[in-house]
C-alpha cells in the first residue's frame, strides 16, 4: 500500500513547477542528513577516505548538499517519468560531442554515478534516434521494480538487461549497434573486481567498462550528468581513443583515474552515499 501512495504522490509531483520539486527535494535532503546516521557516515567516510586534506568543516558541509543532491535527484524522477514530453526535453539539455553518439558505431556510454544518471539515460533515449541498453538490478519491492522499469523504459525503445540474461546477449546488441549505457563505478563485491587505486584508496572495482569494449569491439564514450536550477546539463565527452588496451587491470585504473577528474568538477553531486570500499584487499581491516 506504501508503494502504491509513494508512485502516486511522484506522479502528483510532476505537474509542480521544477523550484518547487527541488525545495521539497531541499527539506527532505535535510531530513535525511540528520536522521539517517548510518549512511550519513558511510558518507562521512567515504570524505574522509578520498580528500583527506580538506578540513572537517568542508567534508561536513559537502556531506549535507550530497544528501540534498540525492534527494532532489530522486524527487525528479517525477517528472522524468511522469511528467510531459515537452517539460522534459526542456528541462534536458544535451551539450558536447553528440556526433560521437550518432551513427551505428558500437558504443559503450561511461556513465559515473552521478545523482543525475536516470536524468542522462532519458535524455539520451528521448533525444538522440537510437535504442540503448542497460544492465539493470531486479527490486525487492515489486510495485518500486515495476515503477522504474516503466521509467526508464519510457523513451526510445530502452532494452534493460538483467544480470542473468549473460553477456552474449549484451555483447550481441552491442555489435548490433545498440550504446550500452553502463555504470561500473560501484563496489559489486570481491569476486569479479579487480583492486585499483580510487583517489588512493585501493577500490574493488568491476573491469566490465573494459571487458565489454573488447568483446563488443566498441569505444567508450564517457557521459557526465550534472544538475542545474533549471534540470540537468548531459554533456557527452569524446571517445576515449586509448581505450581499451590488452590489461584490463590497467583500463580500469585509468577508468578511475579519469572518473577523479569528472568528480573534482562536481563532488556534490556523485553518489557518496554508496559502501564504495565495503570490500577491502586481503589483510586489510573495513573502513566501515
Amino acid at each position: 500500500m506504501l508503494s502504491h501512495l509513494g508512485v502516486l504522490f511522484m506522479r502528483l509531483l510532476s505537474v509542480l513547477p521544477l523550484a518547487w520539486v527541488r525545495a521539497l527535494g531541499w527539506l527532505l535532503g535535510w531530513a535525511l542528513y540528520l536522521l539517517a546516521v548510518p549512511r550519513r557516515r558511510v558518507v562521512q567516510t567515504n570524505l574522509a577516505l578520498c580528500f583527506p586534506a580538506w578540513t572537517p568543516q568542508r567534508r561536513q558541509a559537502l556531506a549535507r548538499q550530497v544528501f540534498i543532491h540525492f534527494a532532489q535527484a530522486w524527487l525528479d524522477r517525477s517528472w522524468l517519468w511522469h511528467g510531459t514530453p515537452g517539460a522534459v526535453r526542456r528541462r534536458l539539455h544535451l551539450t558536447g560531442a553528440l556526433e560521437a553518439l550518432r551513427g551505428e558505431a558500437p558504443t559503450v556510454i561511461f556513465a559515473p554515478h552521478f545523482v543525475g544518471l536516470d536524468a542522462g539515460w532519458t535524455a539520451l533515449t528521448q533525444q538522440l534516434p537510437r535504442r540503448y541498453t542497460t544492465i539493470y538490478t531486479d527490486q525487492a519491492n515489486k510495485v518500486l521494480d515495476a515503477w522504474i522499469l516503466a521509467g526508464r523504459q519510457r523513451f526510445g525503445g530502452a532494452r534493460l538487461f538483467g544480470r542473468a540474461d549473460g553477456v552474449k546477449a549484451i555483447v550481441a546488441a552491442l555489435r548490433e549497434g545498440e550504446p550500452l549505457y553502463l555504470l561500473p563505478d560501484m563496489n559489486f563485491g570481491p569476486e569479479e573486481s579487480v583492486f585499483v587505486p580510487f583517489y588512493g584508496v585501493s577500490a574493488a572495482t568491476v573491469p566490465s567498462l573494459s571487458r565489454f569494449a573488447r568483446l563488443g569491439r566498441a569505444r567508450v564514450v564517457p557521459v557526465v550528468t550534472r544538475m542545474t536550477p533549471t534540470g540537468y546539463e548531459v554533456q557527452v565527452l569524446a571517445p576515449w581513443t586509448d581505450f581499451p588496451s590488452d590489461d584490463p587491470q590497467a583500463d580500469t585504473a585509468l577508468m578511475n583515474q579519469r572518473l577523479q577528474g569528472y568528480i573534482d568538477a562536481m563532488p556534490a553531486q556523485y553518489y557518496w552515499v554508496h559502501k564504495r570500499f565495503k570490500s577491502r584487499p586481503p589483510g586489510e581491516p573495513p573502513v566501515y
